[in-house]
């Protein structure tokens, strides 16, 4: 116990903000804690300025003692409704609350909140790990207040209810993703009667709104390894009320003895594989929803086996819904994981056969500047048991890849901009904007994919004519180049 003594000290000497609550809360005549994730954090030694804390009696008084105390400094935010306030001073953002006991209605996550003790208040932690405090009074500063032994349970790595997990997931059903996630996010287990809580209560989830879900949802997948959570939401029953589009990957189906391979742990493996190579939420989205229109395509054929004829199509048309109904962003991200989902299989077929100068400007045109995230896709889904099989498309991908920067350097249609606009074919031809101005546009973008023509103003204007006599247009003057 020392040991913790000593930790907790270094901590909280460290930084003038304890003594300064402590004292407010003494002028007061009020105990007060720093409590949840902060403590949490100085035992696993990692940076935290989640700074929250609790008084036995009026947090709302005990914040604004400390702004006083602060003298002009800090700036006060008083939210009567919740009964807590938020002293924002320099780097900081201090939270305060009064010590409270709650009690919950089935069909809400809404408490029915009454003051009460500093016992009250930890017994409504979710987990015995966040349930610890810290006391700041002069008398006591330092005290460690862990009433179920969370210290312990951070030793063992363990994720535990500090009450029966029923009544801490039927309150307020949010704390099964938050167990998942905080599992996922510290590498820790789930106790087993806390596991099998989780279980029990996972349809409560569907009382919980789709943003606070998909907020869980978003930090599970940027923990390292993002499967471990999705597997303990599988295995759980979470995953079918969260996704249930990816638990439909899941299993194995055999035809005469013909096998697929199952999609759902495939997937976790290329999400992890990505996520050894980019923290990015939205790269790592697409890794998880590149395959998630297989079970839709599948088909078996007897000669060849399993096939997910079009499951690239199928799933990039299949992301929008996706995204609308878990509230995620339906902007510029949703468009960047939906053109992901269809190019993924576009980079594989080039390895797989000779590669040419137009496979390649196609590919660099469709992808555009997401073409290194592209191909950072590609190679997480080459997920083989076989060594070398792995290695040698790995190899592939780098000519791949060296063939892109050439045909780029050469051909600039990485962001393909016509040579030739809309409103020169106008000019030249004399037209009013019409349906022949795009037909035009089109042979001349076709041309150069194909290496017919350089991407240059010259040769594509030279074209535009000769496509525009083709199809009865007159020039009626010529563009200065």
């Amino acid at each position: 116990m020392g040991e913790h003594v000593n930790k907790i000290l270094s901590v909280l000497e460290s930084d003038p903000v304890f003594a300064i609550v402590g004292k407010a809360a003494d002028e007061l005549g009020v105990e007060a804690y720093v409590v949840g994730g902060f403590v949490r954090d100085i035992f696993l030694d990692r940076p935290s300025k989640d700074l929250d804390f609790v008084c036995v009696g009026s947090g709302i008084a005990l914040a604004e003692q400390v702004a006083r105390s602060l003298k002009g400094k800090s700036n006060l935010s008083i939210f009567k409704n919740f009964g807590t306030a938020q002293v924002k001073w320099g780097e900081y953002e201090l939270e305060f609350v009064g010590a409270r006991k709650e009690s919950y209605r089935t069909d809400s996550r809404k408490p029915i909140v009454e003051d009460g003790t500093l016992q009250d208040d930890q017994n409504r932690r979710d987990f015995t790990i966040n349930a610890m405090a810290i006391c700041l009074n002069k008398k006591r500063f330092g005290d460690l207040v862990d009433p179920f032994n969370g210290i312990e349970d951070l030793r063992k790595k363990t994720i535990r209810t500090p009450l029966d997990p029923d009544i801490t997931f039927s309150d307020d059903p949010l704390r099964i993703m938050r167990g998942i996630r905080f599992a996922a996010q510290l590498g820790f287990d789930i106790a087993p009667d806390t596991m099998e809580g989780i279980t029990r209560n996972a349809h409560r989830l569907e009382i919980v709104s789709m943003e606070r879900v998909t907020d869980e949802l978003n930090k599970i997948i940027l923990s390292n390894p993002p499967s471990y959570g999705f597997q303990l939401m599988f295995h759980a029953g979470v995953l079918k009320y969260v996704f249930p589009e990816m638990v439909d990957l899941y299993g194995v189906e055999v035809i005469n003895g013909k096998a697929h391979k199952d999609n759902f742990f495939h997937t976790l493996k290329v999400l992890d594989n990505v996520s050894q190579v980019t923290t990015d939420l939205w790269l790592r989205w697409a890794a998880i929803m590149h395959d998630i229109a297989k079970p839709a395509t599948k088909r078996f054929n007897d000669k060849v086996g399993w096939t997910f004829h079009g499951h690239e199509d199928r799933g990039a048309r299949m992301v929008p819904k996706i995204f609308r109904r878990m509230r995620l962003p339906m902007d510029l991200k949703m468009k960047y994981v939906q053109k992901l989902v269809r190019l993924h299989l576009r980079p594989i077929a080039l390895v797989k056969r000779e590669v040419t100068d137009s496979a390649i400007r196609r590919l660099l045109f469709e992808a555009g500047d997401d073409v290194e995230d592209l191909m950072k896709l590609c190679k997480a889904d080459i997920t083989s048991k076989d060594h070398n099989r792995v290695q040698r498309y790995l190899s592939n991908f780098e000519l791949v890849e060296q063939k892109m920067a050439e045909v780029e350097g050469k051909d600039h249609v990485r962001n393909f901009q016509p040579p030739v606009s809309g409103e020169m074919i106008m000019e030249a031809f004399g037209i009013p904007p019409s349906k022949p101005i795009g037909e035009i546009k089109e042979v001349i973008k076709e041309a150069i994919m194909e290496g017919e023509i350089r991407n240059e103003f010259g040769p594509a204007y030279e074209l535009m004519l000769k496509t525009g006599l083709k199809m009865g247009l007159k020039p009626v003057k010529e563009l200065k180049t």
